[in-house]
């Protein structure tokens, strides 16, 4: 007698942990689920800041099946970005930028799209199901389809948690018409803790569950392409891309392992740079330091603007000669306005010097109002 076929769904994960994924679990796409209604709500406050590509797109996330009709199953994927040291201790360097862990490797969508299309190739070749893909640049609410799936659950910092790896993790997903048996989703284990809430600097975790963007360091350093809020500088400290405080004080992180994966591995000149070394970058200098970052979309001004708010955090008065006054002359008033800020931080009798000089002939009229704030 011939050996039962392997089911299929046992097939898919498997295929999925040889191709390098952490772990594979399957949802149905096509159930009524409220978290379409929460995330209308969210855009609708105004939660979401300057990602107007939230609002644009807010139909087709209000469900998968509103992005691909013929969704029938949701293959949900995973890939453990675990660092080898404790985040937290990279906010004490304060004369070195601190980049949220999962941009010091290579960009996390490359690795991820390239598998995800190999799997999903192998799969619609076995199944003869319709496939597609999506990584997070895709209007898809991808956390919610995770723990529906088993992957994990949403913690009150409203990033995926799992007991396995914390909170360390890449999502991909695969959508297919194909009828796939559901895996159990994952319970909320969080319990009464809130030390997500309590240690975000900028209180952008407004309730268990609720996440403000317009106050989130990761938003306002990597999304936010205006001059950062006053209220928000001094506690945006060293971190000049992203924030990983309510990642890295979560408890569940203690079941967590260094990722496997040796392309998301902080690259050298990623892990703590020098803010000096960083603040002299011009353009194209940006641009092969950033190459295969994440880090590079984010453009040279808008990563100098981080830069020197850092500067004016780091307490570092060295850093004013070199790494502040060349930018009072920067092309951009982003820029020159934050270097305003770091030497009002730095040297207040530079900063008067400066400012007789330098204020009259400003023609940007938030530069000139950095100028005319009175120096912490």
């Amino acid at each position: 007698m011939a050996a039962p076929a392997e089911p299929l769904e046992d097939w898919l994960k498997q295929a999925a942990l040889d191709l390098g994924f952490s772990d594979c679990r399957i949802t149905r796409a096509d159930e009524s689920w409220e978290n379409g209604e929460r995330l209308g709500d969210w855009v609708e406050a105004g939660r979401h800041g300057e990602m107007t590509w939230m609002e644009a797109t807010l139909e087709r996330r209000k469900h998968p099946t509103n992005m691909w009709a013929d969704a029938r199953s949701a293959i949900m994927l995973s890939v453990n970005y675990g660092p080898d040291t404790d985040p937290l201790e990279a906010l004490k360097e304060t004369t070195h930028g601190n980049i949220s862990v999962y941009a010091r490797g290579a960009d996390y969508h490359d690795l991820i799209k390239k598998r995800l299309k190999q799997l999903a190739r192998a799969f619609a070749e076995k199944s003869g199901a319709e496939v597609k893909v999506f990584v997070d640049t895709a209007p898809l609410m991808e956390k919610p389809l995770a723990a529906r799936a088993g992957l994990g659950w949403q913690g009150k910092h409203t990033n995926l948690l799992s007991r396995e790896f914390g909170n360390w993790l890449f999502l991909g997903s695969i959508l297919t018409a194909a009828e796939l048996e559901p895996d159990a989703p994952e319970v909320d284990h969080c319990g009464s803790c809130r030390a997500c809430i309590d240690i975000c600097p900028t209180q952008a975790i407004t309730a268990p569950y609720q996440l403000d963007a317009r106050r989130c360091i990761s938003y306002l350093t990597i999304e936010y392409s205006g001059h950062i809020p006053h209220e928000f500088r001094a506690a945006m400290g060293n971190r000049i891309y992203g924030c990983d405080d309510c990642l890295a004080i979560c408890p569940w992180n203690k079941f967590a392992s260094r990722s496997a994966e040796q392309k998301l591995w902080a690259r050298p000149e990623l892990k703590l740079p020098e803010l000096a070394e960083l603040a002299a970058l011009d353009d194209a200098a940006f641009r092969e330091v950033f190459t295969g970052s994440p880090i590079k979309r984010t453009g040279r001004n808008r990563m100098l603007r981080n830069v020197l708010i850092a500067i004016g955090n780091s307490a570092d008065p060295s850093l004013v000669e070199g790494s502040v006054i060349p930018h009072l002359d920067d092309g951009d008033a982003i820029v020159r306005a934050a270097a305003v800020w770091a030497l009002s931080r730095l040297d207040k009798a530079r900063f008067d010097a400066e400012k007789a000089q330098r204020l009259a002939g400003e023609t940007d009229e938030q530069v000139s109002a950095e100028w005319n704030e009175t120096p912490a």
